[in-house]
């Protein structure tokens, strides 16, 4: 594919995950988070909080907030992250007075609990979807993406800090508990479910084998499972032998052929599995490469 194709087709990739997750987001809240009057984290919680503290306008508060976290972006971030969250602010309200317009979204559950596990979830979904090709929804999104460059931190921690901060200020000064203790509902629900967002479907699986038939593992691997395969010098514990792991990352699919095979080759061999969130590189992200000599290829 060429390199033009291939750029036009991640912006196009890139404005259809933030159309989609702007339209989850806005579903969210007018299904089931204002309805029932759930605590949100956000630039507008802390408008909340400061409005409770200050004699200043909520409105005004949020305003500079998201202008002061733009810039911060710029700065951080890059301008195309600012780019695609100007294009949020712009396309989220209109979203809204979208969904609003249907008839009964607002009357979906009179449930609070179920509102909020389902708003949970959704803004989740929504997050993750527009934070997987590098772009926010703007406000706080972009402190959590800051804090995430400057600390490595996984991003989903990232944006659950910063609205529990937020909702645990809107608690002093809530009328009733239970909208808050939903507001904590929907943050960690969201916090789990962005986190799985971020990694779908590059989630795979590393097996480490310890065996003395290395050379036999190796030569299945790269035929039967078309798996790469590292090999690493390792010495025994017991016996202080010289010998060799091998080592290779596979799809979850692949799993039990794999487990199979290791077991046909060597039943005493030692083997660790462990799921690894994100894979890069030739194999994965980029084409892979065959270099086996001809007649090993799988036929």
């Amino acid at each position: 594919m060429k390199p033009q194709t291939k750029k036009a087709l991640r912006a196009l990739w890139t404005c259809v995950s933030i159309l989609v997750g702007n339209g989850l987001l806005a579903l969210s809240v007018e299904a089931f988070i204002v309805p029932h009057d759930i605590i949100m984290g956000g630039t507008t919680g802390i408008g909340i909080v400061m409005a409770n503290l200050f004699p200043v306008d909520m409105a005004t508060v949020v305003l500079i907030l998201n202008g002061a976290l733009l810039l911060l972006g710029w700065l951080v971030l890059g301008w195309k992250l600012v780019a695609s969250t100007v294009a949020s602010s712009l396309l989220y309200p209109v979203l809204l007075v979208v969904v609003r317009s249907i008839p009964g979204i607002d009357s979906l559950t009179d449930n609070a609990l179920m509102a909020a596990l389902f708003g949970g979830v959704l803004m989740g979904a929504a997050l993750g979807i527009v934070m997987r090709v590098g772009s926010s929804t703007g406000g706080m999104d972009i402190a959590g993406l800051v804090l995430h460059k400057w600390t490595h931190i996984p991003l989903s921690i990232c944006v659950y800090l910063w609205d529990a901060i937020i909702i645990g200020g809107q608690a002093l000064f809530a009328g009733a508990a239970e909208p808050v203790l939903y507001g904590m509902v929907v943050l960690v629900l969201q916090s789990i479910v962005l986190d799985k967002v971020m990694i779908l479907g590059q989630a795979q699986i590393q097996l480490l084998v310890i065996t003395q038939r290395y050379e036999a593992l190796r030569q299945a691997l790269l035929t039967k499972l078309q798996a790469g395969v590292t090999l690493f010098q390792i010495e025994t514990g017991a016996l202080q032998e010289q010998q060799k792991s091998v080592m290779c990352v596979i799809p979850h699919r692949k799993l039990f052929a794999a487990k199979e095979l290791i077991q046909a080759i060597d039943p005493a061999a030692f083997i660790t599995i462990t799921q690894v969130k994100e894979v890069r590189g030739r194999g994965f992200t980029l084409e892979r490469l065959s270099r086996l000599p001809e007649g090993q290829q799988e036929k």
